[in-house]
């Protein structure tokens, strides 16, 4: 089987080593690709945001599989514009994409299948934004209806800015805005694969959203992961599957838009018990580097079963015992304007720190060189057999890259290690 992965981040590269794994793929491409991709796999110039030309490619190369990465091709129609080919695509038509592309959208599903959230407001106008701060309370829990690359959340206790970026997400063209109420407690995140019958579930994980130690700072992307999480439910993937995922992929067949991919759950775990966030409509970025450096499974032979309906017939997946924790090295001044162009240095000592594996995001060639072209630059994955070791790999490797003015949070699954994490109690009564 030959497989080509749409994207250039280290979600991407992840998947790309995870490919190369699988004795099953006889060939991997990736397009547009970065760096770190291109040193392992042949890449392909590609325009993303043009599922046409997604389509063509895959054509072109004759690949049995394409999988795409990122959210944006998915809502732009890439899957659909590659199962038109005739090739198998692991990702949500541009309908179900829905489910990422709009807040409201997914609100609007879980209501009609009964899945555990927030109370929200969809609102168009600043006064309905205010009236619903009014109703909810702080901290106010601000979302940007549409895609924002992970940056279109703000939970803020202060009032002005909480405004201030609600008037921001409503001066985009049909701007409409998500005001919840704010969920209490750890947050995780798993990925369930679909075929849009069977599902899936991998290992939970979680993510570090926010840029500085101590959840301070602005909202990122992701600045770094962990899986698995010992502090968690025994139930929590089971509970996940049956009140979340599984009632979602029903509910999406029902309207006509059958779901094929990964449905990735946001989740709290609240006093009153499991709540969505969110849904994402693809393998989210950074909790796959450490859910990927844990399976032992096939990779190819599970997205190809999710993306042509034979995913029941797959065994479960098996997991190594290890622990992987994610550190990612962010450029200057993410993420606002990054500073690209910097020449990254000791890749090849950060590659050789034992239990330690470099994954390239904004990154590309110049000349001989690796120089940064993007926010987020490099995930570093370290896995040990506890967190300490898991951590310390990370971290060693981190301390090889030499990216001028880099920023890495130093606290990544700190807590956990720590036995800090406690899902919150229910309440009395």
């Amino acid at each position: 089987m030959k497989v080509l992965v749409v994207g250039s981040g280290a979600r991407e590269h992840a998947l790309v080593r995870g490919l190369l794994r699988d004795p099953g793929v006889t060939e991997t491409v990736a397009a547009p690709g970065n760096a770190g991709m291109a040193a392992d796999v042949t890449t392909h110039p590609l325009d993303v945001t043009d599922p046409a030309a997604i389509a063509r490619l895959a054509a072109t190369l004759g690949v049995d599989l394409v999988v795409v990465g990122a959210e944006g091709p998915l809502v732009l129609g890439a899957a659909d514009a590659v199962r038109a080919a005739g090739i198998a695509c692991f990702g949500p038509s541009a309908a179900a994409a829905q489910l990422e592309g709009s807040k409201a959208f997914a609100k609007d599903v879980m209501a009609a299948a009964g899945v555990p959230t927030s109370q929200a407001r969809i609102c168009t106008t600043l006064q309905q934004c205010e009236d619903a701060f009014d109703d909810l309370g702080a901290p106010y829990v601000v979302k940007d209806d549409g895609l924002a690359g992970g940056k279109g959340v703000l939970v803020t206790d202060d009032w002005p800015a909480a405004v201030a970026h609600a008037a921001a997400c409503l001066a985009k063209p049909q701007g409409r805005v998500v005001v919840e109420e704010f969920l209490p407690g750890p947050e995780v995140s798993l990925f369930c694969l679909t075929d849009g019958v069977t599902v899936v579930p991998l290992q939970p994980a979680q993510d570090f959203k926010r840029l500085h130690d101590g959840d301070l700072g602005p909202n990122t992307g992701g600045m770094g992961a962990y899986s698995p999480l010992d502090w968690a439910p025994a139930d929590l993937v089971d509970e996940v599957v049956t009140r979340v995922v599984r009632p979602t992929v029903e509910e999406l067949a029902r309207r006509g838009t059958p779901f094929c991919g990964v449905v990735y759950a946001g989740l709290a775990l609240t006093p009153r018990g499991l709540r969505v966030i969110e849904f994402n409509a693809r393998f989210g970025d950074p909790e796959t580097q450490v859910v990927l450096a844990r399976l032992r499974s096939p990779l190819g032979a599970l997205l190809y079963a999710a993306a042509t309906g034979t995913l029941a017939a797959v065994p479960e997946p098996e997991w190594s015992e290890q622990v992987a924790v994610c550190v990612v090295v962010a450029a200057a001044n993410y993420p606002e304007t990054p500073r690209t162009g910097d020449e990254v240095g000791g890749l090849g000592a950060a590659g050789r720190t034992p239990g330690a594996t470099v994954l390239h995001a904004g990154t590309a060639h110049a000349g001989d060189k690796v120089v940064s072209v993007g926010g987020r630059v490099l995930s570093v994955v370290g896995t040990g057999p506890d967190l300490a070791a898991a951590r310390a790999a990370a971290y060693a490797a981190v301390g090889e890259i030499d990216l001028p003015g880099s920023q890495h949070r130093t606290d990544i699954a700190r807590s956990a290690e720590l036995g800090e994490v406690r899902v919150p109690p229910a309440p009395l009564g």
